[in-house]
């Protein structure tokens, strides 16, 4: 089973400000390794209670980034409902999956995917990249995306996303027999995974093009490791990923993207010398429980945009809140020269917000640099 993700991700609506106004400098300026004025922030929520939208404000005002995410999946023609039959929903999603899931349920079952097993993966085709559709975020026409664009603009740092050659490739394959494939079928899974490649690759250009994002750049979003280390070994990455890699990062970069960064749950650090070589700038969310240290970080890659830090799963959940403080602080030094923007993976309901609202002080007080 694959989870759906869900949450209120700072974004394209409400909230204004002072926060805002140098959003995209002081992100950038940390992009840079220059100082900002402040400590940049980049969390996430899964929800935004009434409670502590009285105490915070609007949910955009916690966050200097937004994600701006385009439809990527290669087949969003062929999504649609199946049935419902004894408390499950069956659908046809827009990777291609038939899928099953409860009302409401985070999980989702695939229980067929398209390109299975004994399919050449030549012999499928995806919908065009650059569909006007992949690039409407939900609204009516271009016009009415291009003005909510310009306030997300005015309000934050925006950034493009796509997902990257692993996970995607997991999506169309299957997640067992992918993995089986990088095992005992190189051949294949490099097939697979140039071809997805590809596919993200187009449709980052294009939304680097329709959405301007030459003043910030993208994100590639791409879970390919756990707590203990990658999902796959450096030599397998090596094979069947990094040519992937290098042309999606080098595409980004000559459609002019200023930045290119990676998202990668876990501990991907057996991966990152070839991914830096490859051309990657930063890297989240850096995640505590899975050994990724910011200190160790910073003196083995100097030069790597590091960004996230903050536990979400002990931290900020059990605190105390001195821990809490400690923990921001010590972010929040490393990142007086720039090349640091703290937050966590997520903001889940567990989070009291007696510990957020320390964190969120700490960055407003410690993470002050402008005096």
């Amino acid at each position: 089973m694959r989870g759906r993700r869900r949450g209120v991700v700072p974004g394209s609506s409400g909230g204004a400000g002072d926060h805002h106004a140098a959003a995209q400098e002081r992100v950038m300026a940390a992009c840079g390794f220059r100082a900002p004025d402040r400590i940049p922030r980049w969390d996430s929520f899964w929800e935004y209670p009434e409670e502590w939208r009285r105490r915070f404000g609007s949910v955009e005002g916690l966050s200097d980034v937004a994600i701006w995410v385009p439809d990527e999946t290669p087949f969003p023609s062929r999504a649609r409902g199946l049935r419902e039959a004894q408390g499950w929903i069956y659908e046809v999603d827009g990777w291609g999956r038939t899928i099953r899931r409860r009302p409401d349920a985070y999980f989702v079952e695939t229980l067929e995917v398209p390109i299975p097993e004994g399919c050449d993966p030549e012999s499928v085709g995806f919908d065009p990249p650059d569909l006007d559709s992949r690039y409407l975020q939900g609204h009516r026409d271009e016009s009415e995306m291009g003005a909510a664009l310009a306030e997300a603009k005015r309000r934050q740092c925006v950034f493009g996303k796509t997902g990257g050659p692993f996970l995607r490739s997991t999506f169309v394959r299957g997640e067992t027999q992918f993995l089986m494939d990088i095992a005992g079928d190189p051949p294949l899974a490099r097939a697979i995974a140039e071809k997805v490649g590809e596919h993200l690759t187009a449709v980052g250009v294009e939304q680097i093009r329709r959405y301007d994002l030459r003043d910030t750049g993208i994100w590639i979003y791409d879970d390919m490791a756990h707590n203990e280390g990658p999902l796959i070994g450096p030599e397998a990455f090596e094979r069947v990923f990094l040519p992937a890699y290098r042309r999606m990062i080098r595409a980004y970069r000559e459609a002019g993207a200023g930045f290119v960064g990676l998202h990668c749950d876990g501990d991907p650090r057996p991966l990152l010398d070839m991914l830096v070589e490859a051309g990657i700038q930063g890297l989240n969310p850096l995640e505590r429980r899975a050994n990724m240290d910011m200190a160790r970080m910073r003196e083995q890659y100097p030069r790597l945009v590091l960004t996230g830090g903050m536990c979400n799963t002990e931290t900020l959940i059990k605190g105390p809140v001195e821990r809490v403080v400690a923990e921001a602080r010590e972010i929040i030094e490393l990142g007086r020269g720039g090349g640091v923007i703290i937050g966590t993976h997520s903001i889940s309901p567990e989070v009291p917000l007696a510990h957020y609202a320390a964190y969120h002080e700490t960055c407003l007080s410690f993470g002050d640099f402008s005096g």
